[in-house]
């Protein structure tokens, strides 16, 4: 009797638990998002920025932005939407590592944090479940998925932030391919 106590309170503590974390996960996302070229700088919600990639509408201060910027919109559509292959788990250990953190502040100079603080663990969990949905990460689930409700993203450097994650995504793919290797090379013979 006290053992199915102790299992359904344990289960309820689980279920309260998962629902408090998916609850937080949700609640924690970027619905804005403040763009910047140069001197200019405009606030826009992610929704927008969402539409645009996805149909190539722009709402009317997307297209003044990019206007005075100066910027081809096919060019930066193409840079927010581009999928990064990538397994996500070797990516949440290779985040961790010194090289990935390397990678995660060089990447953080573009998208950031409004204050500029924790900019690597905020990426990193961007990151992170970015390619957990489906082993691949944009730009565009990096910053819907950016633990604030305000991410800043340097537009002029959005191209270098995806180069930047396509080669971490490179170098984890072919170190993927080389533990494969080994591990089929070691297979012991079935007795």
């Amino acid at each position: 009797m006290q053992f199915k106590k102790l299992a359904h309170g344990s289960a309820l503590f689980l279920a309260v638990g998962l629902g408090i974390t998916f609850y937080s996960n949700a609640a924690v996302a970027a619905e804005k998002v403040v763009l910047k070229y140069t001197i200019i700088q405009m606030t826009v919600p992610v929704s927008e920025l969402e539409t645009f990639a996805e149909t190539g509408q722009m709402s009317p201060a997307l297209q003044m932005l990019l206007g005075k910027a100066e910027k081809n919109p096919e060019t930066v559509r193409r840079a927010l939407r581009k999928p990064v292959k990538v397994n996500s788990g070797f990516l949440a250990q290779a985040l961790k590592s010194k090289p990935g953190e390397m990678i995660l502040d060089e990447v953080g100079q573009v998208i950031h944090t409004p204050a500029g603080g924790a900019d690597r663990e905020a990426l990193r969990s961007a990151l992170v479940l970015s390619a957990s949905q489906d082993n691949e990460i944009t730009v565009l689930e990096m910053i819907k998925n950016y633990p604030t409700d305000e991410v800043h993203v340097e537009g002029d450097r959005l191209v270098e932030a995806y180069g930047k994650i396509a080669s971490l995504a490179g170098q984890l793919n072919g170190a993927t391919e080389k533990l494969q290797d080994v591990l089929n090379k070691i297979r012991l013979p079935r007795l």
